[in-house]
């Protein structure tokens, strides 16, 4: 007799099939589950990934935006007031949103008060300085004139993108508040082999290489990091601002609409910028007109009787 014939192996065959199928369908609940499981984990990672993106855009956003702070000290009415010896009157730094504080021209009218508003990447400023810087630092330092110089940035857009009429006015803040005396020699040597419009410009290390080779010892890692951070980027801004809406103090002028503006007395000057004695002959008689207003008529006084 043959023992486990045919006829014993169903129920075994039927056993593995009902296994087979209850394994196949624990596969495909634990696939769901893992697909399910991935997708959260993929909605999860693009979520997680946008809101990355978002805190990046934000940071980016609010460090571009620099706080408006005080401007530099000794630029109270928005430019440098030097006089005799080349010596800068000494004011505090004006404080965000507040109002300009004018300089008092000389009283007597025997002291010519020469105002110029300036953007280091205008060609005609550096066409003005080159013909005029050597005979008003004279006069200054003489006392015969003040010079009070304003930078500012019209030009801001003009450089392929660096900004450099407004870095190079930072620039110049930054020396009008750390070696005030040294302004007038750094401002002038900006416009020695002044970059061309529409050109870059100088990087800050470049502007940083004017400002000791003009001659400022005093304070110069203050300077350099005050030109890096951009310190007084605002507050150039807002004087800019300032001097295109007006009014300009003790003039005549509602406000500028270019640079150079030079002022001489409260008078605009609109003579040659590139001839010296035009611009000499212009102070002269401003320094006249004013002289003469302000000098009082003596009082005749009657004769003793007796």
């Amino acid at each position: 007799m043959t023992i486990g014939g045919p006829s014993d192996s169903s129920p075994s065959k039927n056993r593995r099939r009902d296994a087979a199928r209850v394994k196949a369908k624990q596969l495909r609940v634990s696939q769901k589950k893992k697909d399910r499981r991935n997708k959260v984990f993929l909605q999860g990672g693009i979520g997680l990934a946008a809101i990355a993106i978002v805190v990046l855009v934000v940071v980016i956003i609010v460090n571009s935006i620099k706080p408006v702070g005080p401007g530099p000290k000794n630029m109270a009415s928005d430019g440098v007031l030097i006089g005799e010896g080349m010596i800068a009157a000494l004011t505090p730094a004006l404080q965000p949103d507040a109002t300009p504080r004018p300089s008092e021209p000389d009283p007597t009218g025997a002291v010519a008060n020469i105002r110029v508003y300036i953007d280091y990447l205008c060609p005609f400023c550096g066409d003005f300085e080159a013909a005029n810087t050597e005979q008003i630092a004279q006069w200054v330092d003489t006392g015969a004139a003040t010079i009070e110089i304003h930078p500012v940035s019209m030009l801001t857009s003009r450089s392929a993108g660096t900004k450099y009429s407004l870095r190079s006015a930072n620039a110049a803040a930054c020396v009008a508040n750390y070696s005030p005396n040294d302004f007038f020699a750094f401002s002038s040597a900006l416009f020695v082999d002044q970059p061309e419009e529409s050109s870059p410009g100088r990087s800050n290390d470049e502007i940083k290489a004017v400002v000791k080779d003009s001659g400022v010892s005093d304070s110069l890692s203050q300077i350099n990091s005050c030109i890096d951070d951009g310190t007084y980027e605002s507050w150039v801004k807002a004087a800019t601002a300032r001097s295109l809406e007006g009014p300009i103090a003790n003039s005549s002028l509602k406000s500028i609409t270019g640079t150079p503006t030079v002022l001489v007395n409260g008078k605009p000057y609109a003579g040659s910028i590139d001839d010296p004695k035009e611009f000499a002959s212009f102070v002269q008689q401003a320094l006249g007109e004013t002289y003469s207003t302000s000098t009082p008529t003596p009082t005749p006084t009657s004769a003793p009787v007796g």
